[in-house]
């Protein structure tokens, strides 16, 4: 397994990281995380090198971090870095005391005594920040509790605008940080800016949806055919994959595994490790403009939108839309047969149908509580408007 050095400590972190926000389930309900599979994946991950283990809170309906803790008490405590996050936006006006007392459920849930990375979670305006985290004394609190060893390296992880971010660097000297980065967002969302500024302030990087939730693994046939062309033994993950970590300012790559075979393949990508080529970056560049062209929304089913009052599955109605933009066979495409348009009708409302109609796009009512906690910005309230009529125009 391909490391790199800890600025801080020079001690070696596996370049690939394990994010546990999407482990196996044993049915429908996020909260249920099949342990005995999510443990094979876990010591498989662990026993071929990956040393970085990442949860927070609210992941699996707050239920990641018991799954992580039980998980890992497998393992010696100082053979493995283990990363977690405050939640701001749960702390409200809490302040130090609602902090407190998150923190040390979260140890207790992780059975451990400290945490190696610690994160202000999801940071993505200045005044919710200055609000929770200055004024109200909570990164103050976080301090105090890297001072008494319960937390080793203190940083944030970031969904906000650039001059936000650059805002947080001036403000102090981070231990590190942790950002969306991969090559569909690198110019899509400015993603090659925060890394600049992060050399620029010295500050090692933790990557991030690597690979945008698995949307990078599902691109258009076209883009698909530009990368097999260029290297026909790699998979589609490990191009996005080692897009990440062929930076030189990232110290580790995370990757949200939810199968063996996703494990497999990304701690093969990371032993022996081949950073991208000049002809590797050019037939990305190609596959990224194929892949705009397909219309896709940008959504990496990170499920941050959980607040919707009508409980519409965002994510799933995505998903199928996705699915269908991506492969070329939205049903009101222009220029095509009569019967390939029926066909194409009735494909996209098999897939739809599969989710529950009271749960389906039509019942959104805009409230905007998903727009306010998506990472990637995407006015969903409008997508979901897009999207129920095009399924009105289905049914028609």
């Amino acid at each position: 397994m391909e490391t790199r050095l800890y600025s801080r400590t020079n001690a070696p972190v596996s370049l690939l990281g394990y994010g546990t926000m999407r482990m196996p389930l044993a049915s429908e309900d996020n909260a249920d995380i099949d342990y005995a599979e999510g443990k094979k994946l876990i010591d498989y991950a662990y026993r071929h090198g990956v040393t970085y283990f990442d949860t927070a809170y609210m992941y699996h309906s707050g239920k990641s971090e018991n799954f992580v803790g039980d998980a890992l008490s497998a393992y010696p405590r100082e053979s493995f870095y283990l990363a977690d996050k405050l939640p701001g936006w749960m702390v409200g006006d809490g302040g130090v005391p609602k902090a407190k007392e998150i923190f040390e459920d979260q140890l207790s849930k992780c059975k451990v005594d400290y945490f190696d990375f610690y994160l202000c979670h999801s940071l993505n305006n200045q005044a919710d920040f200055d609000k929770i985290y200055l004024d109200a004394g909570v990164l103050a609190y976080l301090d105090r509790e890297k001072e008494a060893g319960r937390i080793r390296n203190l940083g944030f992880s970031f969904h906000g605008s650039v001059p936000f971010f650059e805002y947080l660097m001036k403000l102090r000297k981070w231990d590190f940080c942790q950002i969306q980065l991969n090559y569909m967002d690198w110019d899509n969302q400015n993603a090659k800016e925060l890394y600049r500024l992060s050399e620029e302030y010295g500050v090692q990087l933790i990557i991030m949806e690597p690979v945008r939730g698995g949307s990078l693994v599902k691109l258009c046939d076209e883009a698909v055919d530009i990368l097999k062309k260029a290297a026909s033994d790699r998979s589609v993950a490990s191009w996005a994959i080692r897009f990440a970590a062929s930076l030189p300012n990232v110290l580790c790559v995370l990757s949200g595994m939810s199968t063996l075979e996703q494990v497999e393949d990304n701690c093969a990508t990371m032993t022996d490790f081949i950073p991208l080529s000049d002809d590797d970056k050019v037939a990305l560049s190609e596959a990224v403009a194929a892949y705009n062209r397909s219309g896709t929304i940008p959504c990496t089913a990170c499920r941050y939108c959980f607040e919707c009052p009508k409980q519409i599955m965002i994510p799933e109605i995505f998903a199928v839309y996705n699915a269908a933009a991506s492969e070329n066979r939205l049903p009101m495409s222009v220029g095509i047969a009569p019967e390939e348009v029926k066909a194409r009708k009735e494909a996209f409302l098999a897939a739809y149908n599969e989710i529950p109609e009271e749960r389906q796009a039509h019942n959104c009512i805009k409230c905007g509580k998903c727009t306010e906690h998506c990472p990637q910005s995407i006015r969903i309230p409008d997508r979901l408007r897009d999207i129920a009529g095009l399924v009105n125009r289905c049914r028609g």
